[in-house]
């Protein structure tokens, strides 16, 4: 009976105590890798967090900008027109110094296509006109 307590119960015993140590010290030790991937995430979700404030910040700049930007060159062309209308000598003057104002205006760098069709695979011909696979030949015998 000796030898079973020696063989089996002392080595069970010390693995059990040694299970319930390590188990203590693993949570009671602060560095341990779970603390470490939980404090990285929440390092990552503030960093993104920011990240996503400051994309909304700059949009909301460049937005007010551009509108500033617009309102200026308005103002610019307000005054060249009014100045234009003021300092002419005469109407003809005056009528192309206006026109010149209006044709340096920027103009958007695409037209839309006038036709929404879409392009053909072949080169139009004259409805009357006989066509390539109409049976009657185009060409002369010499």
């Amino acid at each position: 009976m000796e030898a079973f307590l020696s063989t089996w119960l002392i080595p069970a015993a010390a693995l059990v105590i040694g299970l319930g140590l390590g188990f203590a010290l693993g949570r009671i030790i602060p560095g341990s890798t779970a603390g470490k991937v939980q404090q990285r995430l929440e390092d990552l979700q503030e960093q993104f967090s920011d990240y996503q404030h400051e994309v909304v910040t700059h949009f909301n700049t460049t937005a007010s900008l551009v509108k500033k930007l617009t309102k200026s060159y308005q103002d610019v062309q307000d005054h060249l027109n009014s100045s234009a209308n003021r300092l002419a000598l005469d109407e003809i003057t005056r009528q192309r110094l206006i026109a010149a104002l209006k044709s340096e205006a920027p103009k958007p760098k695409r037209e839309t296509p006038a036709s929404t069709e879409a392009p053909k695979d072949y080169a139009p011909k004259d409805p009357n006109a006989p066509g390539a696979l109409s049976g009657q030949s185009t060409k002369q015998n010499a």
